[in-house]
């Protein structure tokens, strides 16, 4: 791989619980390791096309104007399929936000309890060995939490230890990975779960004729992923979790999330993402990666957050990428579309059935609201 343009050397050091995959002494044990991903799509899949006629006819109505700018985000987008929760006429008719969220937390429960027993059952793992359940998810909203009411339905023990995440976005797939090897540090003799769901299509604003609104009706698909982990002490094969960084923008509260009001969820989507991912991204990764002396042309595998075509191009320019470098994210992205949080784990699920060598290093990266980053370093 080539090597990167915007290099940068961070500081030569390992963290307590952490150790340098290249060039330097143990520090530590092994990390916790993941040892099964599953992923579970809706059954109403649709194409490109017949998603986008369902918005003009709803969204813009007869404005001829708006059907060309359709046509062009479209056509810009680079998805061909996704799959949503509802058939679309079904979508078209919710316009209210408890109608909405009533239908994503049915269809969420469903498709969590499907991942997480999938998962469950790759790994090897039976229900009430999980000691810990992390759920990450931005579209919908419920109180007990998807972990705390799927917990009894998928047969977890009583005493799981839950930590729901709301509100990373885009980013909670890496967060979630991240708060997952934080936990199995702590206990080496643990397991624990990270749940995403995502139904993007019930938070789309079928009036909101905004650029963002549109865009965002062009990329984003539902899905969900489970992730089953091990701390050290399991002795379990799959990629070890070896590192992770956080890196939040100042003053970039705007540039994405939900304006949150009685209408629902409406999208922030602020233009400036790719400037900001290609502008602060390189940075991050930097500091993440000279703590193991390693730099980015050394990374095996890149698996990107599928955030859009634009942000995509904005990551293999900052690192001077080869052509396949990011083929898995692009593949993801051209099937489902963009996932929020479950699509940076679609990605990594389709790299673990053709992994790279043993020690080869590999790095997780996904962008969310705050403006933030979202960094996890891993050993195959």
């Amino acid at each position: 791989m080539r090597r990167a343009r915007n290099s940068g050397k961070g500081e030569n050091r390992v963290s307590p619980g952490q150790r340098t995959i290249e060039g330097g002494s143990e520090q530590a044990a092994p990390g916790p390791r993941v040892t099964a991903i599953r992923t579970a799509l809706p059954p109403h899949r649709f194409s490109q096309e017949e998603i986008m006629d369902a918005l003009a006819g709803t969204t813009l109505g007869r404005s001829e104007t708006g059907r060309l700018m359709l046509r062009k985000i479209q056509s810009n987008a680079q998805v061909a399929t996704r799959h949503f929760a509802r058939p679309l006429a079904e979508l078209r008719a919710l316009t209210d936000f408890t109608d909405a969220n009533r239908v994503w937390l049915q269809t969420a429960l469903e498709l969590g309890e499907q991942v997480l027993t999938e998962a469950l059952k790759a790994a090897g793992t039976r229900p009430r060995e999980v000691d810990a359940v992390i759920s990450t998810t931005v579209t919908g909203v419920t109180v007990p939490s998807l972990e705390a009411r799927l917990a009894h339905r998928v047969g977890l023990r009583p005493d799981v230890r839950r930590i729901p995440l709301f509100g990373n976005g885009c980013a909670g797939g890496a967060a979630g990975l991240a708060r997952l090897r934080e936990y199995l540090l702590a206990h080496p003799d643990a397991t624990a779960v990270l749940l995403s769901v995502e139904l993007c299509s019930l938070a789309y604003q079928m009036q909101d004729t905004s650029l963002a609104n549109i865009v965002a009706g062009s990329l984003f698909g539902d899905g969900a992923a489970a992730v089953v982990a091990t701390g050290a002490r399991r002795h379990r094969d799959g990629p070890e979790l070896v590192d992770s960084q956080s890196h939040l923008v100042p003053d970039t509260e705007e540039a994405l999330g939900w304006d949150i009001g009685s209408h629902g969820l409406r999208i922030l989507l602020a233009p400036e993402v790719p400037a900001l991912t290609a502008e602060h991204l390189p940075k991050a990764v930097h500091d993440l990666l000279g703590r193991h002396a390693l730099t980015p042309d050394e990374v095996a595998t890149w698996i990107v957050h599928g955030g859009g075509p634009k942000v995509l191009t904005s990551v293999e320019r900052a690192f001077d990428l080869p052509p396949d470098a990011l083929e898995p994210t692009r593949r993801s992205l051209a099937e489902h579309g963009n996932l929020s949080s479950a699509s940076v784990l679609n990605v990594l699920h389709t790299v673990m059935t053709t992994p790279p060598p043993a020690g080869a290093p590999g790095l997780i990266a996904a962008m969310g609201p705050g403006f933030a980053i979202e960094l996890v370093l891993i050993r195959w």
